[in-house]
């Protein structure tokens, strides 16, 4: 069950789709959900996503948070210092905005 403010998604910025469901399906069995011809979402523990298609060409791992009421998260992170550097948008599956906290980390929040 989703909870708000909680970890719930890991995406992966990458450079070739095919080669990294290649290697993740034959090192550890991994599974693929496709959403187009750059980004492969999987469900291995924790539910995550390899993107080929990066936004503004991130080279980190992007931890992405839950969120009942996305407007209001966004709210809260801002009244707690932090800053928002992707506006919220639409994707597959729902919407969602990227921030970055007092140390400069890039995080996401997403809601259904």
């Amino acid at each position: 069950m989703r909870e708000d403010g909680k970890l719930d998604y890991l995406e992966f910025p990458i450079r070739d789709v095919r080669q990294i469901k290649a290697f993740y399906g034959e090192a550890f069995g991994w599974t693929f959900q496709d959403y187009g011809p750059t980004y492969a979402a999987f469900s291995e523990g924790l539910d995550g996503g390899f993107d080929g298609d990066p936004f503004e060409g991130a080279k980190a791992p992007l931890p992405v948070l839950y969120a009942t009421d996305l407007e209001a998260m966004q709210a809260r992170i801002e009244a707690a210092g932090g800053v928002i550097v992707r506006p919220i948008f639409a994707f597959p599956g729902g919407r969602r905005f990227h921030f970055r906290d007092p140390a400069g980390t890039e995080l996401a929040a997403w809601s259904e």
